[in-house]
């Protein structure tokens, strides 16, 4: 045989083995029409909590997963809030990957929409619905991982868990914190893909992938101001609504230090980086607490950027105001809730005797309030992990963009799967940054997501997954 037919011969197969070992891809532009079916049946169960309900989207998720083939589990507290664990064996190599979203979504004043909350409408290349951005992008994303990977027949070196949870909006007992104290074994992974990112359009472009690695520490804070009952045509000088009134405001106009940390760091240096020269000084200059310009950098953003000026801090936003119940009565007692938002590494008893300072009225109690579920305190994740670096790279294939790593102003229930140990990462679909202040924001009156973007935060996931759990 010649030398050259000798050749071709040998490399035939070889060639043939390795294509043939290659998993199939999946065709996305196929695939979108399903995932637009699971997306807006989930859209339309109304599961808003309270009181939740969230058996309505569990049972629908665990009906379309049977069907597949993929086991599943449901553990519940209460049978209205079931969790529903779905798992995909891998070969053992490596710990496994958990995927979660929650299943209840915030309440709704169903007046204050254009369309039903709960109609799943699809207009101007939106989907219009309560949970179209918090949390349903994660419920599908983690669903259609799922259904791929088993569908594909991909090989996986680590396990592939999907939790849908219920409770995160304000009921964490029956979610997350009765999965990790009762089930932690269903859940436990080496690395969690949840919500809490930030992937920012600005004019119609990625500005950039915001990689959540670490979150603020809620403390609901209740202030009672106690003082004489009296009839309200005689002013008493011990008024509990007026005292409660200046301690409010106290604390309104607070400015807590600035205090970085690991992520904030990072953020503001790469954010700086990527932007105009007068924002990029700003952003530079915060990175030098207690200069002059660092002082003006955080005027600023108060004023035009108030998510920064969070970022930075401890933040004191007073959200509930309680006091009288007749016009013509003054009450002994008026109460206020205060939404604390601490930095990682905040004394909660040190920031509370701050902040009786800052009042400066012994007539005023300042006590940690019993009515609001409290977070656990869950740690910082790090940047320099595979996972990480994954998450990086698919958002460089997907948006074309940077990624930087977030400390999120909000809570989310990765703050109690990080403190048993898991290296938590929160993603999430690219939204508008213009929506926000139009009132189509996560919690707002109104909630929308683009169908493009919904489609491109799939793929997304998916690439992460593949990347982190593919067999090697």
């Amino acid at each position: 045989m010649p030398a050259r037919t000798w050749i071709v011969s040998l490399a035939l197969p070889i060639s043939m083995t390795v294509f043939a070992q290659a998993p199939p891809q999946p065709d996305w532009s196929r695939l979108e029409a399903e995932t637009m079916q699971h997306f807006q049946a989930l859209l339309r169960f109304d599961t808003s909590n309270p009181p939740g309900n969230e058996k309505l989207a569990a049972d629908y998720l665990k009906q379309v997963l049977d069907r597949e083939g993929i086991p599943t589990e449901i553990f519940a507290l209460e049978p209205a809030s079931p969790n529903l664990v779905a798992r995909l064996k891998g070969s053992g190599r490596r710990q496994p990957i958990l995927l979660m979203g929650h299943t209840d979504v915030v309440t709704v004043d169903p007046k204050k929409w254009t369309f039903p909350p709960f109609s799943a409408t699809r207009d101007g290349r939106y989907v219009y619905g309560r949970g179209s951005l918090d949390d349903r992008p994660h419920l599908v994303a983690g669903l259609m991982t799922m259904l791929l990977l088993k569908r594909l027949n991909v090989p996986l070196d680590r396990d592939v868990i999907f939790l849908a949870e219920a409770g995160e909006e304000g009921s964490t007992r029956v979610g997350i914190d009765f999965m990790a104290r009762e089930h932690d074994q269903d859940i436990s992974a080496e690395y969690c893909l949840a919500e809490g990112g930030v992937t920012a359009r600005v004019g119609g472009r990625i500005k950039f992938v915001g990689i959540e690695t670490v979150e603020k520490i809620p403390l609901p804070l209740e202030l009672t101001a106690h003082g004489t009952s009296g009839h309200g045509s005689i002013p008493l000088q011990d008024n509990p609504v007026v005292r409660l009134s200046r301690a409010v405001a106290a604390l309104g106009a607070w400015r807590t230090p600035i205090r970085l940390n690991e992520t904030t760091r990072e953020y503001f240096r790469r954010l700086a980086d990527m932007s105009s020269e007068d924002d990029a000084a700003r952003y530079r200059a915060v990175l030098v607490p207690g200069s002059a310009s660092a002082e003006a950098a955080d005027n600023y953003f108060l004023q035009r950027e108030p998510r920064h000026a969070s970022m930075l801090r401890t933040s004191v936003t007073p959200t509930i105001l309680n006091g009288g119940y007749r016009f013509n009565v003054i009450p002994s007692e008026a109460k206020a809730t205060i939404d604390v938002r601490m930095v990682p590494d905040e004394d909660p008893t040190a920031f509370i005797d701050a902040a009786k300072k800052v009042i400066n009225d012994p007539a005023i109690d300042v006590t940690v309030s019993n009515a609001i579920d409290r977070r656990t305190v869950g740690g910082t994740t790090r940047i320099d992990s595979e996972a990480f670096k994954a998450i990086e790279a698919a958002a460089i294939e997907h948006y074309q963009t940077v990624s930087l790593p977030v400390m999120q102003t909000g809570a989310t229930d990765m703050s109690v799967v990080r403190a048993k140990g898991t290296q938590c990462y929160g993603i999430n679909a690219a939204v508008d940054i213009e929506d926000g202040p139009k009132g189509f924001g996560p919690h707002s009156d109104q909630e929308r997501i683009l169908e493009s973007e919904l489609h491109r935060f799939v793929r997304f996931q998916w690439d992460i997954v593949k990347a982190l759990a593919g067999g090697r």
